[in-house]
């Protein structure tokens, strides 16, 4: 590998991910990004594009048996779904589920499969959101993607117990509420504002220790 910074980004189709990978290879970087299948993603010399379903573990187990050999600096996860505003008493058993799986079991599995791809001083970072933050919930809404975020942080908390000592940055960064198909049209923030901010967060951080909750400015976003 060159003297370059190497990325991996997991689910970069549109939206916050697809502007990481742009971001990044502006400043320099070789990014690998996976998509789910059509999206807005080009292909360049600077920027590889791998098929990922990231939900199934045969084919995350297929990805990483394919980028075997090659070594990153930062390993970053973006997904995240929203099935509506409902009650969690009237969430549908199989959309708990879906959402569950998709925003806090399928990131970890993601990490827990790639992460000996990372080099020992590298960063592996999870995109979640301030509506994770169990004590900044005091209004209501949108029950289930919030029950997601938090288990999503939690999860991170219990891998970080069991990788203290594997030299990586660990982080979870609140992007924003971003114009996004998930954030909504009237969010304040588009991802062209909010991602330059969010990769000075992660070159500033590289080789921080422990796990930290930060937002978009660097600031820590309380658990």
């Amino acid at each position: 590998m060159s003297d370059r910074s190497h990325a991996l980004i997991i689910g970069a189709s549109r939206g916050l991910g697809l502007a990481l990978a742009n971001e990044l290879t502006r400043r320099g970087w070789h990014v690998t990004a996976t998509t789910r299948g059509s999206g807005d993603l080009r292909a360049s010399a600077d920027l590889t594009i791998e098929s990922l379903e990231m939900t199934s573990p045969d084919q995350l187990t297929a990805l990483r048996e394919r980028l075997s050999g090659r070594r990153f600096d930062l390993l970053f996860v973006n997904a995240a779904i929203n099935r509506g505003n409902q009650p969690i008493g009237e969430v549908p058993t199989d959309v708990f589920t879906e959402v569950m799986v998709t925003n806090a079991l399928s990131p970890l599995r993601t990490l827990e499969t790639l992460r000996d791809l990372v080099v020992p001083d590298g960063t592996v970072a999870i995109m979640s959101s301030d509506q994770g933050s169990i004590s900044r919930n005091t209004e209501p809404g949108y029950e289930l993607y919030k029950a997601s975020k938090a288990a999503l942080n939690q999860l991170m908390r219990s891998y970080t117990t069991r990788h203290t000592g594997d030299g990586h940055t660990k982080l979870l960064i609140d992007p924003g509420h971003n114009k996004t198909a998930l954030g909504g049209p009237d969010a304040p923030l588009t991802a062209e504002e909010s991602i330059p901010a969010v990769v000075d967060v992660l070159e500033k951080q590289a080789g921080a220790t422990g796990l930290q909750f930060l937002d978009l400015h660097g600031e820590v976003v309380p658990w």
